[in-house]
C-alpha cells in the first residue's frame, strides 16, 4: 500500500492499521492471496461455484446461479480475477467476489 510507514522494526498501514515485521521469515512480498466471496483461501486447480446470475460479454449465454468453474487459474497481479472454464462457455476471466469454493 501506499500509506504504510516504519516504526522501528515494524512497518504499519496507516489505512488499516496492520503491523508486520518486512523481516519476517516465510513472508513473501510477491505472494498472492486471493479470495473467494465468504473470504475463502483460492489457489491454481481449485473448483468455485457462481454465486449469482452474470452476463457474459460476447455471448448470448449467461452463467447461470450455481455453475462450476473447474480447474480454475489464477491471474498474475490481480487478486481479484480468475481465469476458468465452464461446461459451455471458455476461457472464462470472472470477479472473485461472484465465486465461492465448491
Amino acid at each position: 500500500m501506499e500509506n504504510t510507514y516504519p516504526d522501528g522494526e515494524l512497518l504499519i498501514c496507516a489505512d488499516c492499521g496492520h503491523e508486520w515485521s518486512p523481516a519476517a521469515p516465510g513472508v513473501s512480498e510477491s505472494a498472492l492471496v486471493v479470495r473467494d466471496c465468504n473470504g475463502n483461501l483460492l489457489a491454481d486447480g481449485d473448483s468455485v461455484v457462481v454465486i449469482k446470475d452474470l452476463k457474459v460479454k460476447g455471448s448470448s449465454i449467461p452463467l447461470k446461479q450455481g455453475t462450476p468453474i473447474r480447474n480454475i487459474r489464477l491471474v498474475e497481479d490481480d487478486a481479484e480475477h480468475i481465469e476458468g472454464n465452464s461446461d459451455k462457455i471458455k476461457g472464462l476471466v470472472l470477479k472473485t467476489c461472484f465465486l465461492r469454493k465448491a
